[in-house]
Parts: structure tokens; C-alpha cells; sequence
């Protein structure tokens, strides 16, 4: 390590960002992305705001995976806003590569749902992004946050809790 390198501030991990976190349903969700020319900036490198857009897509298809359609929820007057948001970059991403966007559950409080991400290399040997989201169900008509989850959420929830505790 350089001498620059060691004066450098070293940040605290991802995990240590303070987000209620009771680990409710522990196995990831795992979403496969290819860094496309329009994902990157003019270096080849994927541009950060995209790993957003990764997350999104994997919290969307992990929730159909469990019943939850999210054009159901929009019917249903419900849309579920980003409230929280923190990322880690650990290492760039090249136009071409392939990668595992992982996400899972955290727990759910009333209508406040905590998510974990890792974004890894195929193999799993390469840790590229984490970040931790947090969610609110919100009443789209009122603009006010509900008061409960729809029965069709708490539903699916309890489902894959009660799979994760057998």
C-alpha cells in the first residue's frame, strides 16, 4: 500500500450503515445483468446511477417470484418509493461483463420493507457494489403512506417467512 493509499480516510463498510435489520427472510434473490453500451459512460465503465436501475429490476422480479406483481400494486393504488438509499462502490464495472445482482429482504415494519443488494462477478469472487434500501407503501390517490400493506403483500411475506422458519 502507497503512502497516499494509507493517508487516505477508509470508509466503513456498507453494513455498517444503521438500518433495522432482522434478517426476516435470509436467502438472496439473484438477478443477472450484462453491462451494456448504454450503461456505461464515455470510459466503458457502467455509469453508478445504473446499479440503481439494477436494483430496481431485481427487487421488481424478486417480488414476482413470490407472487407480488408490481402492475398489481400500481392497480391496487399502491406504489412503493425509495425512502432510504445507501451504496458502496467497491470496484468498477466494464462495458461486456457480466454480473449477479443479489438482493433479499430484510424485514418488513408496518409498511417500511429493508432491502440488502450485492452486485458480485459471475463466479462470486468479485464484490463490484452493496447498498441497503428502504421502502414505504404509499397510497398513490391520497399521497399519504398507508396505514398496512395490501392483503396480497402481507400474504406473500408471510408465506416465504414461514418457509424461511420450517
Amino acid at each position: 500500500m502507497s503512502e497516499k493509499q494509507s493517508r487516505q480516510a477508509k470508509l466503513p463498510p456498507t453494513s455498517t450503515i444503521d438500518v433495522p435489520s432482522n434478517h426476516e427472510f435470509d436467502s438472496w434473490f439473484e438477478y443477472p445483468v450484462r453491462v451494456q453500451p448504454h450503461h456505461t459512460d464515455y470510459a466503458g465503465i457502467a455509469w453508478h446511477g445504473i446499479y440503481l436501475t439494477w436494483m430496481e429490476e431485481a427487487r421488481v422480479e424478486f417480488l414476482r417470484s413470490i407472487g407480488i406483481e408490481f402492475a398489481n400494486l400500481v392497480a391496487l393504488g399502491c406504489d412503493l418509493p425509495v425512502v432510504e438509499l445507501s451504496v458502496r462502490y467497491h470496484r468498477a464495472i466494464e462495458l461486456g461483463i457480466a454480473v449477479i445482482v443479489k438482493t433479499r429482504m430484510t424485514g418488513v415494519t408496518g409498511v417500511r420493507m429493508n432491502w440488502d443488494y450485492e452486485i458480485v462477478s459471475i463466479n462470486g469472487q468479485q464484490l463490484y457494489a452493496t447498498a441497503k434500501v428502504t421502502l414505504v407503501a404509499l397510497d398513490r390517490e391520497r399521497g399519504k403512506i398507508m396505514r398496512q400493506l395490501p392483503a396480497s403483500m402481507k400474504d406473500a411475506f408471510a408465506k416465504i417467512t414461514t418457509s424461511h422458519n420450517n
